[in-house]
């Protein structure tokens, strides 16, 4: 899928058969999930559905979720984020990759979920998903990216049972861009969210991103989000969950 995946186990299920089949499992279905949403293959559903070579209906089950998932993030960031991107020529060409990053990861880590008496966390370029089972447990202690320095960290967030995503340009330079106006926005630099499902952290990362100047605001709209947004003159701003 063109980013780095690893794992990290803590329990009782941490080098053995068990564990070692679990990871087997995860790789196959992100591997699965490439088949099918890879843009940069020519042969997934994706790219073929985005040719006109076959109809929604024609492709794995999976697209038609994956594409309801965007929709719905379309209306909830006023048209910020979509599943749709401007193309070399002016036309929108389909672009699922901001809504399969997070699920893919997600979906993959209910083998880890098989693990008995198993804490995981489970990293997808670097958006994660993780799981304390003992209430009184050591969280997972997640570092958040400086934006214009990778050797430093702006914050470490504690996270029990539950997902970390951010979205930036210190990696992949300006790929982000507000869908309403295919421009990439400014004054923001990143966005992390923390959430309950790493589908909807990684989604809206990316849609908290692309309304620029008004991230911190539209996330502290999203019941059950916390969040940091750096922005471009290196100050930052904490959102706090609000009640669902």
């Amino acid at each position: 899928m063109g980013m780095p995946i690893s794992l990290a186990l803590r329990g009782r299920h941490t080098d053995d058969v068990a564990a070692r089949w679990a990871w087997a499992d995860v790789m196959a279905s992100l591997r699965d999930a490439d088949r099918v949403f890879s843009t940069y293959r020519d042969d997934s559903d994706v790219s073929r559905l985005r040719r006109g070579e076959v109809d929604l209906e024609d492709c794995a089950p999976e697209v038609a979720e994956v594409l309801a998932l965007g929709t719905r993030a379309q209306q909830e960031s006023h048209g910020a984020f979509s599943v749709w991107r401007p193309g070399p020529d002016g036309r929108r060409v389909l672009d699922p990759s901001g809504v399969v990053k997070g699920w893919a990861a997600e979906r993959a880590a209910a083998a880890l979920s098989e693990l008995d008496e198993t804490d995981f966390c489970l990293s997808a370029g670097g958006d994660l998903t993780c799981r304390t089972l003992h209430p009184d447990g050591p969280p997972w202690r997640i570092g958040v990216e400086h934006p214009a320095d990778a050797f430093r960290v702006v914050a470490v967030v504690p996270v029990f049972t539950g997902a970390v995503a951010t979205s930036g340009t210190s990696h992949r330079g300006a790929h982000l861009v507000d869908a309403r106006t295919g421009r990439a926005p400014e004054g923001v630099a990143s966005v992390t969210v923390v959430a309950g499902s790493l589908t909807w952290a990684d989604i809206d990362t990316t849609a908290a991103y692309a309304q620029g100047p008004e991230a911190a605001r539209w996330l502290e709209t999203q019941p059950g989000r916390s969040g940091l947004v750096v922005w471009a003159d290196g100050t930052t701003t904490t959102v706090q969950p609000t009640a669902p």
